[in-house]
Parts: structure tokens; C-alpha cells; sequence
């Protein structure tokens, strides 16, 4: 390589419930550095989801998130003129990061009045398996599974 390998950035963590992945939940969320906005969403939802489902808001998320991040993807390969949808393993930074980003992005097509209520919602729902990010991810894990002929290709 040309280059060295870049620095990890190291999070510091939330600053309510001392967690550094929901740190990197909140960074994601965030818009045009509007952290404290996005500080205020995602505490809002994890209090209201805390409300209906009576019990520790992060717990919560963190089953919500468990539930959603996928195990394989596919990614496209040319092979002899060919294009294959190759199933790979995802990193483990991956497959958060990936899972934050279908939270955050189902949880804006939802319907709802706020987008605290948008994000509780797909939270709660991401906890019961089901929603729309869990369907994502059964779609990645099915077109994954539907390509499994073409592993060989993986070097």
C-alpha cells in the first residue's frame, strides 16, 4: 500500500448513559453537526420506548440493533463479462454501522408526527423482530443465501 492504514478515531461515550456505541447511534443521526438535535431525538425515543415497553431504554436498543445487523451481504463481482452477486462475511464495524443506518433510515419512512416518534416506533418493533429494518436484513441474509452457488468466486 501506498498509504498507511488511517487512525480509528476513539468515541468518547454518551454523556446520560455512558454508552459508546449509542455515541456513535447519536453521530449517525446527526445532521449538519446538529448534535445536541440529535442528542435530544435519540433520547427522546429511548424514554418513550422505556414508557411502553416498561423497561431500560438502552437494553432495549441494544436488542433492537442486535436484531437488525446482518451476518452476509453481496457484493458485485465481475467475473468474465459476467456481473456475480458474491455472498461475503461482514466486518464486525460493518455490520453495526450498517444496522444504525437501516434503523435511522426505516425509522424516516415511517409515518409518525415527530421523528422521536418515528425512532421509538422502528425501535420497538426492530426489539420484536419485525419492522422494516428487520425485514432488510432477512432480504440481505435471502439474496445472500439465493447466491451461495457463486461463494466459490470469493478470493
Amino acid at each position: 500500500m501506498r498509504k498507511s492504514k488511517a487512525k480509528k478515531k476513539i468515541l468518547l461515550p454518551d454523556p446520560r448513559y455512558n454508552d459508546v456505541s449509542l455515541s456513535k447511534f447519536i453521530n449517525h443521526m446527526m445532521l449538519d453537526g446538529k448534535r445536541t438535535k440529535s442528542m435530544d431525538i435519540v433520547y427522546g425515543a429511548l424514554t418513550l420506548v422505556e414508557g411502553r415497553m416498561k423497561e431500560n431504554g438502552l437494553e432495549i436498543w441494544k436488542r433492537a440493533l442486535a436484531n437488525i445487523t446482518p451476518q452476509v451481504e453481496v457484493m458485485a463481482r465481475r467475473i468474465g463479462g459476467a456481473t456475480f452477486q458474491i455472498p461475503t462475511e461482514i466486518r464486525p464495524e460493518r455490520k453495526i454501522s450498517m444496522g444504525m443506518k437501516w434503523l435511522i433510515l426505516y425509522s424516516k419512512k415511517r409515518n409518525g408526527k415527530t421523528m422521536i416518534d418515528r425512532l421509538a416506533g422502528e425501535i420497538q418493533s426492530a426489539a420484536n423482530n419485525e419492522g422494516a429494518a428487520v425485514k432488510k436484513k432477512e432480504d440481505t441474509h435471502r439474496m445472500a443465501e439465493a447466491n451461495k452457488a457463486f461463494s466459490h468466486f470469493r478470493f
